[in-house]
């Protein structure tokens, strides 16, 4: 991801906002020689997509987002259906062949 010499436009929020929900933690290349413009993406960006700072070096921002509860909770429950019962055989392939 990389923030180029037209800033932080809503567009380039709007990928941000798509890396973080698949990745929660990305890196941010910022093209420019603003060390003020730098933090005033940095905190905007963590504004208005709720994350978190992790680190500025030089050209580079690092934010992390938690990933949304809902998701989590819904993989688990996928995964606890897709289970079968404990008590249920193993079945084997001989046992389909009938």
């Amino acid at each position: 991801m990389s923030i180029a010499e037209n800033g932080l436009t809503e567009a380039v929020l709007k990928e941000i906002d798509l890396n973080l929900r698949a990745h929660q933690l990305i890196k941010i290349r910022v093209y420019g020689d603003s060390r003020e413009n730098r933090i005033a993406y940095y905190e905007q960006i963590c504004a208005q997509l709720d994350a978190a700072p992790v680190q500025h070096i030089g050209k580079l921002l690092v934010v992390f987002r938690p990933a949304p509860i809902e998701k989590s909770a819904a993989d688990a429950k996928k995964s606890q259906n897709s289970r079968r019962p404990a008590s249920e055989p193993r079945k084997t392939k001989r046992a389909h062949q009938g």
